[in-house]
Order: structure tokens, then sequence, then C-alpha cells
């Protein structure tokens, strides 16, 4: 089942995604600068923000793969999975 926070991401428009991650890398700079200075009230927060950080990234790679994959067609891929199934 896909979390919440992954729909939401699918939502956004192209830009949105590049300016939330900008804004979500320097959130998470700046939190693991106030936690070597002075400590976190709760340090797994640090997590939920890498893992945010990873799902935009997710997102942004996927729609590259998606528009690379639109532009070249199928009829390379398809090509070499017919070759793997007669290798079997």
């Amino acid at each position: 089942m896909a979390s919440k926070k992954f729909l939401e991401l699918q939502d956004y428009s192209d830009t949105d995604l590049h300016s939330e991650l900008e804004s979500t890398e320097a959130q998470y700079q700046k939190l693991k600068f106030d936690h070597a200075i002075r400590g976190l009230d709760n340090p797994l927060v640090l997590r939920e923000v890498r893992r945010d950080i990873a799902r935009l990234k997710t997102e942004i790679r996927r729609r590259e793969l998606a528009k690379e994959e639109a532009e070249t067609g199928l009829g390379h891929r398809s090509k070499i999975r017919a070759r793997r199934r007669r290798e079997k």
C-alpha cells in the first residue's frame, strides 16, 4: 500500500517537486546542525526528513525515466525481454 506522502507527491508538478526537494534538503541540513550543537527533542525527525528527501528524489527519477521511456519507445526493451525468455 502506498503511503499518503507518496500519493501527494504524484500530484505535484516537476517544478514543485524540485523546489520541495531544495527546501527539504535545507531543512535537513539545519536540523543536522542543530542536533550536533544542542541536540533535538526528537532525533527521529532526522530520519523522517531523510526519508522525505528520498521520496522526492525517487519521484523525480521515476518521472525522468518515464519521459525517456516514452521518447525511446518499448521496441528495444521488448526485444531484450524476448531474448531473456528464450534463454530460460
